[in-house]
């Protein structure tokens, strides 16, 4: 590609995240739902279940630290499943007809918003951070095991937005929204949501280990939770599940995204 085709891939690409920035301006309290929901599932699963690290064997004495990661996923997943409601609304009003008409890389109308969605998504999870950490032991990972967790939240927000993409694409309208959303819901909580593997009984002791949620959460974890050493071994399987969610959820977008193109 010349250098003048990068450029313009670039001023496309930029324009595409900052539309879908500009929303948070032209609605006020857009960010609410992403941020308040994971705060209440935060707080309500605290009190109903905070006294789950006297257990013995429980990898923290301090149980809002195991449930930290997990809002924080909840909080960048909601943010990026958002990104399928907005396309799906700009496909009704036949915004998203007219940029298919255009030259644009097709590439890139999933990128911008995507871009859009990791940015997006920052505000939801450093406000639950915050409020964690207020009631909470602190960062027991450090700056590094911080990292982590910012890393997983903004990833996982990634496929949330592929996967909320792929079915606006297909649905081609704002009623495929609480499915997608649903989706994201479901994937979190079909895994190590509430306690570690070891206590899991039943189909869901089954079911989370083969979930790659389960693997982020315990990357992201290594920030918060005592009993979960920062190391390598504890990071590179949530990374490859991050890569492998990715890689899937983007190949059925870019899939999609022809099937309408045609």
């Amino acid at each position: 590609m010349t250098t003048r085709g990068l450029a313009y891939t670039g001023s496309v690409g930029f324009a595409l995240w900052r539309r879908s920035l500009l929303e948070l301006a032209r609605v006020r309290g857009g960010l609410l739902p992403t941020t308040v929901a994971p705060l209440i599932f935060l707080l309500g699963s605290l009190g109903q279940f905070g006294r789950l690290d006297q257990l013995v064997g429980f990898p923290t004495t301090s149980y809002i630290a195991w449930l930290m990661p997990l809002s924080c996923l909840q909080a960048a997943g909601f943010a990026g499943g958002a990104t399928g409601a907005n396309l799906a609304r700009d496909i009704e009003a036949g915004w998203f007809d007219r940029l298919l008409s255009s030259p644009a890389p097709r590439p890139l109308l999933i990128l911008g918003p995507v871009m859009a969605a990791m940015t997006r998504c920052l505000i939801p999870v450093s406000v639950i951070l915050i409020v964690g950490l207020l009631i909470g032991p602190g960062l027991t990972g450090g700056l590094a095991g911080l990292l982590m967790l910012y890393l997983a939240a903004i990833a996982f927000s990634v496929v949330a937005s592929l996967w909320g993409i792929t079915l606006a694409l297909r649905a081609r309208s704002q009623q495929v929204g609480p499915l997608i959303q649903n989706g994201v819901f479901i994937a979190v909580f079909l895994s190590t949501a509430y306690t570690p593997l070891p206590f899991l009984k039943g189909w869901l002791a089954i079911a989370a280990p083969y979930n790659p949620v389960t693997y982020v959460l315990q990357m992201g974890r290594q920030a918060t939770v005592s009993g979960i050493e920062l190391s390598w071994a504890n990071t590179w399987p949530g990374l490859l599940a991050l890569a492998g969610m990715i890689l899937f959820f983007g190949l059925l977008a870019l899939r999609q995204l022809r099937r309408v193109d045609l």
